[in-house]
C-alpha cells in the first residue's frame, strides 16, 4: 500500500525544490502544486501542513476514498480521475474549488457538491457502473451549481434524459456523448434554457442517427459554435435559421386556415371527362403556343371540303377527317413498290418498241414473239445505268 504523506512529498516532489537548510514546515507551506499522478497511491494521509495548496494531481492511482482534504481551503483544482472512488464525500470545506475531475471511477450518485459555491467545471464521465444502471444526480447538488457551473462532462453514463440539468442556466460547455439520449424535443427545450452554450458533444447517442440531426440541433441554439467537435459555419447557420423561420410561418398559416375552416390550398379545376370519339366543344388546352391558329387553320380546311357546314366545332372537324381517311382506297403491296427503271432512253427519232399497256399495272408488257433490234440512233448522253 502506498500512502501520500508529508515524507513522500519531501522526498519525491521535484517541481518545487527545497532550499538548503529550509525547515520542512516552511517548505510545505510554500507548495502550491503537488504532482503525484501514476504513483500507485491508495490513500491520502494528513497533509494539513500544505496550507497554500491550490492544485493537486492524483489521477491514475488506486485511491478508493476522498479524505484528509479539509485543510485545503485554497484548493482550486482537484484531479482524481481514473481511480477507485465510489462516493463523492469530504469536499464541503473546499469553498474555493473551481475544477473537479472525477471521471473513470465507480461513482453511482453525484452528491455532496451543494457547498461548492465556486465550482465552474465538473467532469464525471465514464463511470464504471453496474450493468443496466445509470448515473444519478442529487437535485440539491445540481441546484446549488445552477449559477456557477459552466462546464459539465457526463459522457458515457447511460443517461436517458436531460431534465436534471435544465436549471444550469450559465452552462457554456456540455459533453454528453455515448449515452442513451433519444428525444429531440426534450433536447430543444433544454438548449433553450442555455443561452450561453457554445460547445455541445452528443456523438454516440441514438438521436444522432435521426434524419438531419446536425441541422436540427444547430437551429435549436443561436449561441452554439462547436457541435460534436466540428465548428459551425456562420453561413450555414443563417441559411438554417431562415429555413426554420419559413417552416414556422407555413405552419402558422396552416393552423390559421384550419381555425377559419379553409382548405389547405386552392383546388385546380380540371376539364370535363370526354369519351375518345365525343366532340370536345368550347375548350382549348391552356398553355400551348399557337393552339388557336392551328385550330382556325384546321377549321378553314374543313370548310373547303365538299359537304362541310359553315360552322363546325373542333370535334366535328376531327370526326370528318376520320371519315375521309376511312374512305380512301387501301393500297396493296404492289402499289407500294417503286416503278421499274428504264435502262435505255431513246432519242426522239429512235425506233419505239410496240407494246401493250396494262391499265391496272404501272409497267410495260412486252410480247413473247418480239425480237428487239439494236438501236441505231441513240444519243450518247441519254443512256442511264
Amino acid at each position: 500500500m502506498v500512502r501520500l504523506t508529508i515524507d513522500l512529498i519531501a522526498r519525491v516532489n521535484t517541481h518545487t525544490k527545497r532550499k538548503r537548510d529550509e525547515p520542512l514546515s516552511q517548505y510545505l507551506r510554500r507548495l502550491t502544486h503537488l504532482y503525484f499522478q501514476e504513483r500507485h497511491i491508495d490513500e491520502i494521509d494528513d497533509l494539513s501542513l500544505c496550507k497554500n495548496l491550490s492544485v493537486l494531481y492524483l489521477y491514475d492511482n488506486r485511491i478508493a476514498r476522498i479524505q484528509n482534504l479539509h485543510f485545503a481551503s485554497n484548493l482550486t483544482h482537484l484531479y482524481l480521475q481514473n481511480n477507485l472512488i465510489a462516493k463523492i464525500e469530504n469536499l464541503s470545506l473546499l469553498r474555493r474549488l473551481e475544477k473537479l475531475y472525477l471521471g473513470n471511477n465507480e461513482i453511482t450518485v453525484v452528491e455532496g457538491l451543494d457547498k461548492l459555491e465556486n465550482l465552474k467545471e465538473l467532469h464525471i464521465e465514464n463511470q464504471r457502473l453496474p450493468p443496466g444502471e445509470k448515473l444519478l444526480f442529487d437535485p440539491r447538488s445540481i441546484q446549488a451549481l445552477s449559477v456557477t457551473l459552466c462546464v459539465l462532462n457526463i459522457s458515457g453514463n447511460s443517461l436517458e434524459d436531460l431534465q436534471d440539468f435544465r436549471c444550469l442556466r450559465n452552462l457554456n460547455q456540455f459533453m454528453a456523448a455515448d449515452n442513451q439520449l433519444d428525444d429531440m424535443k426534450e433536447l430543444a427545450q433544454v438548449l433553450a434554457g442555455w443561452p450561453n452554450l457554445w460547445r455541445l458533444e452528443l456523438v454516440g447517442n441514438p438521436l444522432c442517427r435521426k434524419a438531419k440531426y446536425r441541422d436540427r440541433v444547430i437551429v435549436m441554439s443561436n449561441s452554439l459554435e462547436v457541435l460534436d467537435g466540428k465548428e459551425i459555419n456562420e453561413t450555414a447557420r443563417k441559411f438554417l435559421l431562415s429555413w426554420k423561420a419559413n417552416k414556422e410561418a407555413r405552419r402558422r398559416q396552416r393552423e390559421e386556415r384550419k381555425k377559419n375552416g379553409e382548405a389547405d390550398g386552392p383546388r385546380r379545376e380540371l376539364p370535363p371527362l370526354q369519351l375518345p370519339h365525343a366532340p370536345l366543344r368550347n375548350y382549348i388546352m391552356p398553355g400551348l403556343p399557337g393552339a388557336r391558329k392551328q385550330f382556325e387553320a384546321i377549321l378553314a380546311r374543313s370548310r373547303s371540303l365538299p359537304g362541310s357546314a359553315d360552322v363546325m366545332g373542333r370535334g366535328d372537324v376531327i370526326a370528318q377527317k376520320t371519315e375521309i381517311i376511312a374512305e380512301m382506297p387501301k393500297k396493296s403491296l404492289s402499289d407500294l413498290q417503286p416503278p421499274l427503271r428504264r435502262v435505255w432512253e431513246a432519242a426522239p427519232d429512235a425506233h419505239v418498241v410496240p407494246a401493250s399497256v396494262d391499265p391496272d399495272q404501272q409497267f410495260v408488257t412486252i410480247p413473247t414473239n418480239f425480237t428487239p433490234e439494236p438501236p441505231t440512233n441513240i444519243h450518247p448522253k441519254s443512256a442511264k445505268i
